[in-house]
């Protein structure tokens, strides 16, 4: 037991999508499962989904993965309630969280690995960055949990906390270990299946 943590959020309802983009086809199964199948092998102790809109849809789909569902009856005031409720359902055990977009399916298992070790090496606020910017997951040790509950509002999510509180940001270069890209719109996620696509024809030769 590591006593870390990981809670994806799941809740929102994809408005910029058109409704329903956790559950869209991208590489022949729903999003949310590659953002899940590329976290197996993470070290983590559990995965915690928050759901709200499309919830029992999702539950069906991420159930199987193993994880745990924890429903955010007030999704639609914005991200921040869906962090806030992932840490309200981690027991006293916790030590940490790291927080994950479900809309960021190249993310995987590693960049959470290197959040952990730098919690393991005294780090309270891990961020991951890409290209020396900052991105998703962030891992938040559970003594900045009650400062990251006074400070989320809205879609604001952690953003205001690593903006207010440098000293308590470690960064963790994370760019070998996936892709921060995130799907907003129906575009984006086209754009995603494109590359996959060339890059399967590259390995096929």
């Amino acid at each position: 037991m590591r006593g870390v943590s990981a809670v994806v959020l799941a809740a929102g309802s994809g408005s910029r999508f058109g409704g329903g983009k956790l559950l869209a086809p991208y590489r022949g199964q729903p999003l949310i499962e590659s953002s899940l199948a590329n976290l197996a092998g993470a070290p983590v102790d559990e995965t915690v989904v928050i759901v709200g809109y499309d919830a029992q849809k999702l539950r069906a789909v991420c159930e199987p993965y193993g994880v745990r569902i924890v429903e955010n009856p007030e999704w639609q005031q914005g991200q921040s309630t869906s962090v806030r409720a992932g840490l309200l359902a981690l027991g006293p055990e916790v030590r940490a969280a790291v927080i994950l977009l479900a809309d960021q399916p190249l993310v995987g298992a590693g960049a959470v690995e290197r959040l952990v070790a730098a919690f393991e090496r005294g780090a309270e606020v891990a961020v991951a960055t890409y290209g020396g910017r900052r991105r998703n997951p962030v891992l938040f040790s559970r003594d900045v949990w009650p400062l990251l509950e006074a400070e989320l509002s809205g879609d604001e999510g952690a953003r205001t906390v690593l903006r207010r509180r440098p000293d308590l940001v470690t960064e963790v270069p994370c760019d070998e270990t996936g892709d921060p890209t995130d799907v907003d719109t129906a575009e984006d996620l086209r754009s995603l299946e494109l590359v996959h696509e060339r890059e399967h024809r590259f390995k096929m030769g």
